[in-house]
C-alpha cells in the first residue's frame, strides 16, 4: 500500500459506515468544526458507502453539528452496501468523489468500513485520481486491531454494567441465576470487561474455545459455588457473549437439566435469560467516548492536511507501535497514525484468535475463573 503524502485536499468528506456506535456524532462534530476553522469545505456523506456510490452529499455547516455531541447513533446515517465490495462499485464511488471535487475522505467505522477505506485508495484501482483516506475506529465490539479502544466501547460497557446491576438486584432477591447475553459479534471483549466490572460469577466468550458442554459446566460450577457461600445470597450472574457459537435458549435448557439433577424438587435453581441485544449499541455516549471521538477525529483531519493517506487514527496509551507500522501523532500524545494494511492484518489475527492480545485475554480469564465465583477449594 502506497502511503506517501500528497497535497492537502480543499474539500473533505466524512462518512459513517457499518454498525452505529455511540460517539460517532462526536467525531463528526469535531472533524467538521476543525475542517471549517481551517477555511476548507466539509461534506457529509449520507448512508455510508451506499450514499457515497449514489453521490448523496450534503455541505456541512456549524449548525448541523453544534449539538450532536450528546446524541447516539449517527446523524449522517449508516447502511450496509454489498455493491461497494466490487471493483465496479468502488469505481462508481471514486467517480462521485471526483465529480464533487472531494480530495479527502474520513471513514468512521469498524473492520468492514476500514477495509472499504483501504480498497478505495488501492493504487491499482485509484490510478491518477487525487484522493486521500483516513480511518477512525468506531465499533462497540472493540475488535479493530492496533487501537487500544474504539469509539463506542466505553458507552456499551457502561450500558451492560448498568443493566447487570439492575438484574443482579432481582437475582439476589430471589436467589436466581441470570444469564445475560451481550453484543460483541465474534469478539468477547465486552463480555469479559463487563463481567469484571459488574461482579459476575462467570463469563462465556468465544476466545475461550469452550463448546456447549464446557459452558454448561462453567455455569453449574458457579451455581455450586454460590450455594456453598455463607449467608443467604445465592444469586449467580453469568455474562455470555453473543459470538460463543451456541444459542442462549439451548444453553439454558441444558443448564436447567443439570441443575435439576443436582438440586431436585423445592431446592431447584431458577434460571432466567436476558438478551440485551441492540440496547448495548444505543444511548448517549459517555464522556470518555465523546473525548475519544473528538481526539481521533482531530488526528484524522490533521493527517489529511499533512497529505497522508491509507492510515487510521488509533488510540494507544501503551505502546509503542512498531515504526514500520505507525507513528505517534504530532497532534496528540495518546494517538497514533497506523497503516490500514497493518490494522486489517491485526484485526484478522484478533478474530481468528492468533493475536497475542487475544491469547493474553484468554489466559487472564482462565486464571481468574475461580476469582469470579469466589470459589474456595473444597476442604480449605
Amino acid at each position: 500500500m502506497d502511503t506517501s503524502t500528497s497535497p492537502p485536499p480543499q474539500r473533505i468528506a466524512i462518512l459513517t459506515s457499518g454498525g452505529d456506535a455511540p460517539g460517532m456524532n462526536a467525531a463528526l462534530r469535531a472533524a467538521t468544526s476543525l475542517i471549517l476553522t481551517r477555511g476548507l469545505e466539509a461534506v457529509g456523506v449520507r448512508q455510508g458507502y451506499r450514499g457515497l456510490m449514489g453521490g448523496d452529499f450534503m455541505t456541512l455547516q456549524p449548525e448541523h453539528v453544534a449539538r450532536i455531541i450528546r446524541d447516539g447513533g449517527t446523524f449522517l446515517g449508516s447502511a450496509r452496501c454489498l455493491e461497494f465490495l466490487s471493483r465496479e462499485g468502488r469505481d462508481v464511488a471514486r467517480a462521485q468523489l471526483a465529480k464533487a471535487g472531494i480530495g479527502g475522505l474520513i471513514v468512521i467505522g469498524g473492520n468492514g468500513s476500514l477495509t472499504g477505506a483501504k480498497l478505495l485508495v488501492d493504487p491499482d484501482e485509484l490510478g491518477e485520481q487525487a484522493l486521500q483516506v483516513i480511518g477512525v475506529p468506531a465499533s462497540i465490539d472493540n475488535d479493530v486491531g492496533l487501537t487500544g479502544m474504539s469509539i463506542g466501547v466505553d458507552t456499551a460497557m457502561n450500558t451492560i454494567v448498568e443493566a447487570c446491576d439492575r438484574i443482579s438486584d432481582t437475582a439476589s432477591a430471589h436467589d436466581r441465576t441470570f444469564i445475560v447475553e451481550v453484543m460483541g459479534r465474534d469478539c468477547g471483549y465486552l463480555a469479559m470487561t463487563a463481567a469484571v466490572a459488574a461482579g459476575a460469577d462467570a463469563v462465556l466468550f468465544p476466545e475461550a474455545d469452550k463448546d456447549a458442554e464446557g459452558a454448561v459446566q462453567t455455569v453449574v460450577k458457579a451455581v455450586q459455588a454460590a450455594r456453598r457461600r455463607p449467608g443467604s445470597n445465592r444469586r449467580v450472574l453469568v455474562i455470555k457473549a453473543e459470538g460463543t457459537g451456541f444459542p442462549v435458549d439451548a444453553l439454558k435448557a441444558q443448564i436447567d437439566a443439570r441443575l435439576e439433577a443436582l438440586y431436585p424438587g423445592h431446592a431447584a435453581v431458577e434460571t432466567r435469560v436476558t438478551v440485551l441485544g441492540h440496547v448495548v449499541r444505543g444511548g448517549r455516549p459517555s464522556a470518555f467516548d465523546r473525548l475519544l471521538a473528538s481526539r481521533l477525529a482531530r488526528v484524522a483531519v490533521e493527517a489529511l492536511l499533512e497529505g497522508q493517506t491509507a492510515r487510521m487514527a488509533a488510540w494507544m496509551q501503551a505502546g509503542p507501535i512498531p515504526p514500520e507500522v505507525g507513528q505517534r501523532s504530532a497532534s496528540d500524545p495518546y494517538c497514533w497514525l497506523v497503516e490500514l494494511d497493518a490494522v486489517l492484518a491485526e484485526t484478522g489475527r484478533m478474530l481468528d484468535g492468533s493475536s497475542p492480545l487475544v491469547q493474553w485475554r484468554k489466559r487472564v480469564f482462565e486464571q481468574i475463573e475461580d476469582v469470579l465465583t469466589l470459589r474456595v477449594p473444597e476442604g480449605a
